[in-house]
């Protein structure tokens, strides 16, 4: 079995980080996010791995490689102009038409089993197999309706959302307790509270297709898989069906997403900030709740809290930051939103 990772999104929302860099190549953890999708395939035993690539696509090529250090063959997939999710893989149909094979979006981290996913899948004979998951938070994603068989009936609107009594960091807590197994370094779940049975499903940006499904794809356009493919296969009377997965699933669609996540995994830890290679905190500065990436460096009496502070990028000495993100002004170009700061360019984390 093969499998395709979709990274070539522009990432605007993490923006400023995904100015130099998609936003799976974004570190987390001081890993690119990308990196923890192929290692999920890895572990399920797959291990040639077509990745699609658009803004920044050297940023993955420079993550990822060939491949060999994961343990996998991976080849890329460049598109000029973005196709979406299922043009992506017309242009890649010839890699994907002589098995099943799996669809991955390559910002997520999750250990829903995969395995069993795909064995849904092939029991039923579906063209087509969504992975979903319950939106236990009601956010910001579509619901998907089912059968008593567990086919897909439609895509529905958006949940009603939650009374927002909790923050978000409040929220990731209620979810499955997660650790990082220190013998493989994979993210592994513990057992979480109860299910809410209740609660809307929603795609979790994981699917298993049969290469029949290339039957819906037009040739040479751009289309989506949940927009246009899948419902020309259902109106042609072919099975979609579901696969509801349980375990942790956490996706980075925001800065204050991506930085309460990475506190989160940290602080079970037991670490109040991630640092990366080469990046130092000069005595008397204090650093709390904060992501650096590699070779920053803090200088004296500098205060930092819940920050994220990108590559090479100097703190003056006594500056004084809260809930922002800082990069270097010489990776963004044309500043979209945000500050200039002498070298710098800072954006508040909404």
């Amino acid at each position: 079995m093969r499998a395709m990772i979709l990274a070539a999104g522009l990432g605007t929302r993490l923006y400023p980080l995904t100015c130099d860099r998609t936003k799976p190549a974004v570190p987390f953890l001081n890993k690119p996010i990308v990196a923890f999708s192929v290692e999920y395939l890895k572990l399920h035993g797959i291990t040639d791995i077509v990745v699609n690539l658009h803004h920044q696509p050297d940023s993955v090529r420079r993550a990822l490689g060939d491949g060999s250090q994961y343990g996998v063959n991976i080849t890329y997939s460049y598109e000029p102009e973005i196709l979406g999710t299922a043009g992506g893989l017309d242009k890649v149909r010839d890699f994907l038409s002589d098995d099943d094979f799996v669809v991955i979006n390559g910002k997520l981290i999750t250990d829903i089993n995969l395995a069993e996913a795909i064995e849904t899948h092939r029991n039923r004979g579906a063209i087509g197999t969504m992975v979903l998951r319950r939106n236990a938070k009601r956010e910001h994603y579509s619901n998907v309706e089912i059968d008593t068989n567990g086919d897909i009936v439609r895509f529905a609107g958006f949940p009603e959302a939650l009374p927002d009594t909790r923050s978000l960091q409040d929220e990731i807590k209620a979810l499955r307790a997660v650790r990082m197994n220190k013998a493989g370094d994979h993210l592994v779940s513990v057992p979480a509270e109860e299910e809410d049975l209740s609660a809307p499903l929603m795609f979790a940006s994981i699917h298993i297709m049969s290469p029949k499904i290339f039957n819906y794809i037009p040739r040479g356009v751009v289309s989506d898989s949940v927009r246009d493919t899948y419902p020309a296969a259902m109106a042609d009377g072919k099975r979609v069906t579901s696969y509801i997965g349980r375990g942790y699933w956490y996706e980075f669609s925001t800065l204050r997403r991506y930085l309460d996540i990475s506190l989160e995994f940290l602080h079970r830890e037991g670490r109040a900030n991630c640092l990366g290679t080469n990046s130092e905190i000069e005595p008397g500065a204090l650093v709390t709740d904060c992501v650096l990436w590699n070779r920053v460096r803090v200088e004296r009496d500098a205060t930092l809290r819940r920050c994220i502070i990108g590559d090479d990028v100097v703190i003056p000495a006594d500056t004084h930051m809260e809930d922002l993100v800082v990069v270097r002004a010489d990776r963004v170009g044309d500043i979209e939103r945000g500050t200039k700061s002498g070298d710098n360019i800072v954006v508040p984390i909404g």
